[in-house]
């Protein structure tokens, strides 16, 4: 229960940290909240020759609105975020989703960077932030980049990331007029990794019929998955329960490939989004109206 050895630095800026990956490329790793590196170190999972630390670099852990959508940078506590109204406001569905990472105490140190460039395919997070379309601001020695969330994870633990790049900052952009969301998930306890999960949002017009929609699922393949032929299955259609449930049925039997290990088999995943959808939909909808209303 003890990591192997490794350098350990502590930069006190951003290009010092860049400077530090250049240096060391693959062989580094960074740390941020440490909820998932450090365990898998002590497990010898992960074995890096070089940490760096990025606690101590200022500037790393603003949350701002911009153009009426949310700022965050890659070091924002999760329990912050969850604690914000300015994200309740700007991006509900991540204000929703975080009591379910995990527990209280770790997401005191967990940082939303962290996790999404962890990219664990059973994190909230990530799938979060594909159904919010968020981009994400990467810089490395060459300058910064902005990537999508539906480019960005691109595997199992994998990401766009260049080995001498850092994510610094995520971007949320303003929800549509009309706009619901929701999130669930299942898992054996409370603050276990989900069995399936997902985040969801919908907008209609002023009939009430659907006019878009994204459903983001994690827990079912190699990174969070974008539930296409569901939203498909939307579009155009009042939010019926048969219209619910043919998103269902579409995201269960083909969006997903999902794996089976000693928690869950493939159709016990299946039958879980199955469920998910039926569940999560009808709230989303109640939402957008409620929005449209009050417009």
């Amino acid at each position: 229960m003890k990591p192997a050895p490794f350098e350990y630095h502590r930069p006190d800026s951003v290009e010092e940290a860049l400077a530090l990956l250049a240096e060391h490329g693959y062989d580094a790793k960074l740390l941020a909240g440490g909820q998932s590196l450090v365990p898998a170190m002590n497990f010898r999972l992960a074995a890096p020759a070089v940490l760096i630390d990025l606690n101590r670099i200022p500037g790393l852990d603003g949350l701002s609105e911009a153009d009426g959508g949310l700022r965050i940078g890659a070091m924002v506590r999760q329990r912050v975020a969850e604690r914000s109204p300015l994200v309740a406001a700007r991006a509900a569905l991540l204000a929703e989703t975080l009591p379910y990472v995990a527990h209280a105490q770790i997401r005191n140190r967990g940082t939303i960077g962290g996790s999404i460039a962890h990219a664990d395919p059973a994190a909230e997070m990530p799938a979060v932030m594909l159904a919010l379309e968020a981009r994400f601001h990467l810089r490395g020695t060459g300058g910064t980049r902005v990537v999508t969330a539906a480019d960005f994870f691109t595997g199992l633990f994998g990401t766009a990331l260049e080995a001498e790049e850092m994510l610094v900052e995520v971007e949320i952009p303003p929800a549509a007029p009309r706009t619901g969301w929701a999130f669930d998930e299942v898992s054996r306890r409370h603050g276990d990794y989900a069995l399936a999960g997902i985040a969801a949002t919908v907008q209609v017009d002023d009939a009430g019929r659907c006019t878009a929609a994204r459903i983001a699922l994690l827990s079912v393949g190699d990174g969070p998955v974008l539930a296409t032929q569901a939203a498909a299955a939307l579009v155009g259609a009042e939010p019926t329960d048969a219209a619910i449930r043919a998103a269902a049925d579409a995201a269960a039997q083909r969006d997903i490939d999902p794996p089976g290990d000693i928690h869950a088999s493939p159709e016990y995943r299946r039958q879980l989004v199955d469920v998910l959808v039926r569940r999560v939909l009808p709230r989303a909808f109640a939402r957008a109206v409620a929005v449209q209303a009050q417009a």
